[in-house]
């Protein structure tokens, strides 16, 4: 009964929402002008565009327009010429992602600022309903995270799971973008989809740092997910043990209510 009261709790946990990284172009797919927007070719584009102004919004055979294959590349000019030939900022791909959350994925912070100062819209949501924080937490980005923040980005923006982009820190052991959301005043008391704490989150994916951090923030071991398990029963579950008193194999040991609540690894015996 134990086994299947364990497995049931946890049934979801490893397969939360994820957001997936930017999808890879095949240049020799690409129609002219998105092959010259994927290759930073600004001339070349500047000429297509002012022969045909309309087709600054077409799109290739993955409904792309021509910004969203710029901001894969990293092409901040490219990005700037478009916006010239005013392009839609928050035109969607067939997976519903934005040339802003392409840009983030790709780590092209420059191309990400252009498109944030002509007013791109950073809480739009991709297929699983991710926003462009999302990806900034996952790709460990404080510099975009920041931008993002600036220009009004929700950060307790939640995808398919619930997950707020402090949750998704937490659940890919992202410890400094715990740090960064905490700092920026992130709600550290949010709950996934079936009541899953922050600090359920990391104690089942071992993350002793923000399991820590989390106790330093006053969110509790005692809270309980839909299951009706709290963060201590599932750190007994998952090969932690709670000892009420200090010992010499404290890795984490912080006041809790009125013991001490120390969650110990397995290897570290």
């Amino acid at each position: 009964m134990k086994k299947v009261i364990k497995f049931t709790s946890w049934v979801g946990l490893r397969n939360l929402e994820r957001p997936e990284p930017s999808y890879i172009t095949d240049k020799s797919e690409l129609p002219k002008l998105h092959r010259a927007a994927c290759s930073g070719y600004d001339e070349t584009l500047r000429k297509l565009l002012s022969r045909k102004k309309n087709a600054v919004d077409s799109r290739d055979k993955n409904g792309r327009t021509p910004l969203h294959l710029a901001c894969i590349s990293g092409c901040p000019g490219v990005v700037a010429l478009l916006i010239q030939f005013n392009c839609d900022l928050n035109a969607r791909d067939k997976e519903r992602t934005t040339a802003l959350i392409r840009a983030v994925q790709s780590l092209n912070r420059r191309c990400a600022g252009i498109l944030l100062e002509h007013g791109a819209n950073p809480n739009l949501e991709d297929g699983g309903q991710n926003t462009a924080l999302h990806y900034a937490i996952l790709e460990e980005s404080v510099s975009i995270a920041t931008q993002l923040l600036r220009h009004h980005a929700n950060i307790e923006a939640i995808n398919k799971s619930n997950l707020t982009p402090f949750l998704l820190a937490v659940k890919e052991n992202k410890k400094e973008m715990v740090r960064f959301l905490i700092e920026n005043g992130a709600n550290v008391h949010a709950v996934d989809n079936v009541q899953r704490s922050a600090l359920i989150l990391a104690v089942f994916h071992d993350s002793p740092d923000i399991v820590k951090l989390l106790l330093q923030e006053g969110v509790s071991p005692y809270s309980q997910d839909s299951h009706g398990w709290s963060a201590e029963q599932y750190a007994y579950s998952n090969g932690f043990e709670h000892v009420g008193t200090k010992t010499g194999f404290n890795r984490i040991s912080l006041a809790a209510e009125s013991g001490v609540w120390t969650l110990l690894s397995k290897d570290l015996y």
